[in-house]
């Protein structure tokens, strides 16, 4: 059981010893006080988990203590004592919030039974609070985690679209976060309080597009034992998040293009349209103009969907945003593992910026949560990523000159290039076009190794 303060207040002086030292043997923290004035004291300089008070005391009464303990400690649970006989003064107690009482003489088991069971409930109904706290504070950004300008600068346009119910299409690389912007906009917009719905198109059989998308009514094909909405339906008056929609097959793209631009579905098997109002969030990692260009993708179904268009940067693009994402996601596994891992080391820092990232967000969360779990309460060590190849150490700081824009490029992309090659030097000079000892004249003029040099094989 947590230590919980109770604080005390009785003016009986043999009553009010024995009780604290009951509610002392039960392990709770005491403050007793012989009256009124002394409780309200107590109420304004300590931490109150909850309240025993007489109500009849000099002074300040019980009744008085209840109305200040509803603005000094209002989640205190309050249990109030009552000579016997005054049902009708306790009852007007509980009316001005006292959770319950109980008549003199006390019976001791009875008083601990009632403080635990109201304890336990304001337990739980905190613990909820910060339930409904977290998903509140998860909603507001949705996970978004970032420095990087140009992902300000994609949040402030998703804010600007908000309002409005246009399409919008995603486009970037698999796991650059694609469904995390998806429902940042549904919870920052008008569709909050509606559902947000999100389908994969590649896992959609070519067969079943439709039913899945519009529904279908009972005896339509076999297997159809009972009516079923269709996604759409499900997302009325919200988001509708259509991912990988690159991989939607071409007849399925001309059904979708009829729903998008009527505003309707007919579910298989059903020859009435039936309305929907929602938002389509569109994400693809493809190319859709060269799709469209190769016929792989409605053009007609293109500009329909691209109605705001997003690219979501991959994360070598931003570098900035990794230190931010690892304490993100170190606090994550934290929580799940119950872990106290501190963080990460530097030379773990400086291995974590130094990767090429092809997974993006998703490869990096992966990593950090594989380091966890070797790291356990200590913190993170390069041994503990099992990230292998080069490890690089980060630019200290982007430059605003031209000249120190073009060094940091050239670091960035020897590195990238070095990571591509898993640290072999040889195959990333001869990829970058240069001799292998003009390569490590650069890596020591950009400070990107941290190790003893090769010696050059002479040709």
């Amino acid at each position: 059981m947590p230590q919980f303060t109770i604080l005390l207040a009785d003016d009986e002086e043999t009553l009010r010893r024995n009780l604290a030292q009951v509610l002392e043997e039960e392990g709770f923290d005491v403050i007793a006080c012989c009256d009124g004035s002394a409780a309200l004291r107590a109420m304004k300089s300590s931490t109150i988990d909850a309240i025993i008070t007489d109500l009849r005391m000099p002074g300040v009464t019980g009744m008085d203590l209840i109305d200040h303990a509803r603005k000094l400690c209002p989640t205190a649970p309050i249990i109030v004592v009552t000579a016997f006989g005054e049902v009708e003064t306790a009852v007007e107690a509980m009316k001005k919030g006292a959770q319950d009482y109980l008549a003199k003489p006390l019976i001791f088991d009875e008083l601990i039974f009632k403080l635990k069971r109201l304890l336990a409930q304001d337990e739980l109904l905190r613990q909820n609070r910060l339930m409904r706290e977290e998903i509140r504070k998860s909603h507001d950004d949705r996970g978004l985690v970032t420095r990087s300008p140009a992902m300000a600068a994609i949040v402030a346009a998703l804010k600007r679209i908000a309002h409005t119910m246009s399409n919008v299409l995603i486009c970037g690389e698999s796991g650059t976060g694609k469904e995390v912007l998806a429902r940042a906009l549904h919870y920052w917009s008008v569709t909050k309080d509606a559902p947000f719905v999100a389908v994969n198109c590649g896992a959609l059989v070519d067969t079943l597009v439709e039913s899945e998308l519009f529904g279908y009514r009972k005896g339509a094909f076999t297997g159809a034992a009972d009516d079923r909405i269709g996604y759409f339906e499900a997302a009325a008056n919200g988001t509708l998040f259509l991912d990988e929609i690159g991989n939607l097959p071409l007849k399925s793209q001309a059904v979708l293009l009829r729903a998008i631009e009527d505003k309707t579905v007919v579910r298989v098997g059903d020859n009435r349209p039936r309305s929907v109002n929602i938002r389509i969030i569109a994400a693809t990692n493809r190319d859709l103009d060269e799709a469209v260009r190769a016929g792989e993708f409605r053009e007609d179904l293109y500009y329909r969907l691209n109605v705001v268009r997003i690219d979501v940067p991959p994360l070598r693009e931003r570098p900035e945003d990794i230190p931010v994402l690892v304490s993100h996601f170190v606090a994550k596994y934290n929580a799940e593992m119950k872990h106290c891992c501190p963080g990460f080391s530097p030379e773990a820092l400086d291995a974590m910026r130094g990767r090429p990232w092809r997974g993006n967000v998703r490869e990096l969360e992966n990593a950090v949560e594989r380091a966890l779990i070797f790291a356990g309460d200590a913190p993170v060590r390069p041994d503990d990523l099992g990230l292998g190849g080069a490890v690089v150490s980060p630019s200290p700081a982007y430059s605003v000159s031209l000249r120190g824009a073009l060094r940091d490029f050239e670091r960035l992309h020897i590195i990238r290039v070095l990571s591509s090659y898993g640290g072999n030097k040889a195959v990333a000079a001869d990829a970058l076009g240069i001799g292998l000892s003009s390569l490590y004249r650069k890596l020591d003029e950009l400070d990107i190794l941290k190790e003893p040099r090769e010696t050059p094989q002479s040709t």
